[in-house]
């Protein structure tokens, strides 16, 4: 398990200031496609005052995810609009706006 979450560690890591990528893409990009799920428990199980940018991980919606804590949700969303991510009246995010290609890096 700690392989497949290092490589989705990994593949967060690589996520832009101001780009939010999917579950789905994280686990796709990570090697492990179809496993979207795992993404959420790699990164609900980082340690307290992780540098890792979990934040910029949202559903397939656009919409950052319920969690289990109340008020993480509007943690998570204070941080993307920090960061420059703009959400909408519906509280999502416009993906072919913000979503992170890692092609389009140069």
């Amino acid at each position: 398990m700690s392989d497949r979450w290092d490589g989705i560690r990994a593949v967060v890591e690589s996520i832009p200031r101001g780009r939010v990528a999917t579950y789905g893409q994280v686990a796709a990009l990570a090697g492990l496609p179809g496993h979207a799920r795992q993404v959420g428990y790699a990164l609900n199980s980082l340690p307290e005052g992780s540098e890792v940018p979990w934040q910029r991980v949202i559903n397939a919606r656009g919409e950052v995810s319920p969690r289990s804590v109340p008020g993480w949700e509007g943690y998570q969303r204070k941080l993307l609009e920090e960061e420059g991510v703009a959400f909408d009246p519906r509280g999502r995010v416009d993906l072919s706006r913000y979503r992170w290609e890692p092609d389009d890096e140069a």
